[in-house]
C-alpha cells in the first residue's frame, strides 16, 4: 500500500484531514513554475541578481514555498533591499499571472473527486496552503473540488496570517489549528513536499505524504525525502489512502 514507511495506525480521535493544495488536491505545481519562472526571471534582471531561474530550478529548490519566501531570499542572498510594498507588487504580480495559466491548464480528476467525496462523510476537511487564497479558490472551482472544503476552511500562508511565513515555518498550520479549535492530534495533514511535510510535523499533526501527482520516476526519491521530514507513510495514489485511513 505504501511505498515505504508504515500503514497508518491508530486513528483515534481523527476528526479532520489538513490538505495541501498544490501538487496534492490538483497538478498545479508544474504549470505553477512555468507561469512563476518567468516572473521570476523579470525580477531577478530587474534587482541584477545573479543566477538559474527557470522552472525546474525553481521546482528543486522552492517546493512547498511560495514566491514571497523565493524572492525574499534571493534578495537576501544578493545583499539588496526591497522594502515591503515593492515586494508586494511583486508578489501581485506572480500571483496574477500564475493564476490565470492554471485557470487555463487545470482540469477535474476523477481518483480525487472519489477520494474526497469518500473522505468527506468520515472526516472534516480543509485546506492549508503556502500559496495565496484566491489563486487556490481558482484551482478548486476549476477542478471540482470546492464542493468538498467550506468557503472558511481554506487557511493560506498568504491572506491567513499577520505576517506570511511559507512552510516549512508551522505558523499556518498552527493558524488553522487554533480556527478549527481542535487540538493537533485531532488532525492528519497530508503533503506532498518535505517543506510542506516539516511545516506540519513541526506543528505536532501526524503527516501522510502523497505523491499521486509527482512523475513516476521521482516518486521513489520524493517519499524518501517525506519520510526523512516526518511524514510516517507515504503514498501513490487517494484510493491507497483513503483505504490506510479507513482504519
Amino acid at each position: 500500500m505504501t511505498i515505504t514507511g508504515q500503514s497508518l495506525t491508530d486513528l483515534t480521535g481523527v476528526t479532520t484531514l489538513l490538505c495541501d493544495a498544490d501538487g496534492t488536491l490538483f497538478p498545479s505545481e508544474d504549470p505553477t513554475y512555468d507561469a512563476s519562472a518567468i516572473v521570476t526571471q523579470n525580477f531577478a534582471a530587474h534587482y541584477g541578481l545573479e543566477g538559474t531561474f527557470t522552472a525546474e530550478e525553481l521546482r528543486r529548490v522552492g517546493a512547498g514555498r511560495n514566491f514571497r519566501a523565493t524572492a525574499r531570499d534571493l534578495l537576501a542572498s544578493a545583499g539588496v533591499e526591497v522594502d515591503a510594498t515593492e515586494l508586494g507588487r511583486w508578489v501581485d504580480r506572480e500571483q496574477e499571472d500564475v493564476t490565470a495559466h492554471l485557470q487555463k491548464t487545470l482540469a477535474t480528476d476523477d481518483e480525487v473527486m472519489s477520494a474526497l467525496a469518500d473522505l468527506k462523510q468520515r472526516f472534516e476537511l480543509a485546506i492549508v496552503t503556502s500559496s495565496a487564497e484566491r489563486r487556490v479558490a481558482v484551482c478548486c472551482a476549476v477542478t471540482g473540488v470546492d464542493r468538498f472544503f467550506a468557503a472558511d476552511a481554506l487557511y493560506s500562508v498568504e491572506d491567513s496570517l499577520p505576517t506570511p511565513v511559507s512552510k516549512p515555518d508551522p505558523a499556518i498550520y498552527l493558524h488553522a489549528l487554533r480556527s478549527l479549535r481542535i487540538p493537533a492530534s485531532s488532525a492528519v495533514a497530508i503533503e506532498d513536499s518535505t517543506n510542506g511535510t516539516k511545516s506540519a510535523v513541526a506543528a505536532g499533526i501526524r503527516t501522510v505524504g502523497l505523491v499521486r501527482f509527482v512523475g513516476r520516476s521521482e516518486q521513489g526519491r520524493r517519499a524518501t525525502e517525506l519520510l526523512d521530514a516526518g511524514a510516517e507513510a507515504v503514498f501513490r495514489s487517494w484510493p491507497e489512502l483513503v483505504e490506510a485511513l479507513a482504519g
